[in-house]
């Protein structure tokens, strides 16, 4: 049978996954950036207070709030500290998603998605996580949370992410900023 999806998610899916595509999802662009903000960013505003359950209710749905939570703020919120604002929400519903073993059920291009939110964490069990998940469900993404991993056993956070999130840099994390470790 398949999943009832609100009218929200299958309109976040539809764009994420039609209306866009991979050239689009991880290159910078100010149309994109302002369509989300004009059709998605009162979504964003009005369902982050939600518990993670509210959006276990399906693979889809699940799916259509990580990348609500995951990766809209990262294009509404560009080098500001509102881009990682909602990771924790969006990482407790990846790992809802993992814990149900929904992942499977799911296209193969969208998978990756699921396990973005572990990618971007800066805590080291979700970076493991993250390579496990990585290597069992899309692999050609493994390079991209292996280079994630490694800034975060060298570090201990995202250098790049450091001037939006008021922290200082050191110049050994400046030198890694330099070398293209600023996703």
């Amino acid at each position: 049978m398949a999943e009832a999806q609100p009218g929200w998610a299958a309109e976040i899916l539809y764009f994420w996954f039609e209306e866009l595509g991979p050239d689009h999802w991880f290159s910078a662009s100010q149309a994109i950036d302002d369509a989300i903000r004009i059709t998605f960013e009162p979504l964003l505003l009005a369902m982050h207070g939600e518990p993670p359950d509210r959006f276990l209710t399906g693979p889809g749905t699940a799916l259509a709030a990580i990348i609500l939570f995951d990766q809209f703020p990262r294009n509404l919120y560009r080098h500001q500290a509102g881009a990682f604002a909602h990771d924790g929400l969006a990482r407790a519903i990846a790992n809802g998603v993992i814990d149900r073993a929904w992942v499977g059920s799911l296209p193969e291009v969208q998978r990756q998605f699921v396990g973005m939110p572990l990618m971007h964490s800066e805590l080291p069990s979700d970076q493991e996580a993250s390579l496990a998940f990585f290597a069992a469900y899309a692999p050609e993404n493994l390079p991209f949370a292996h280079s994630h991993h490694e800034m975060i056993a060298r570090f201990g956070r995202f250098p790049h992410r450091n001037a939006a999130l008021g922290r200082s840099t050191t110049r050994e994390e400046q030198r890694a900023i330099d070398a293209g470790f600023s996703w």
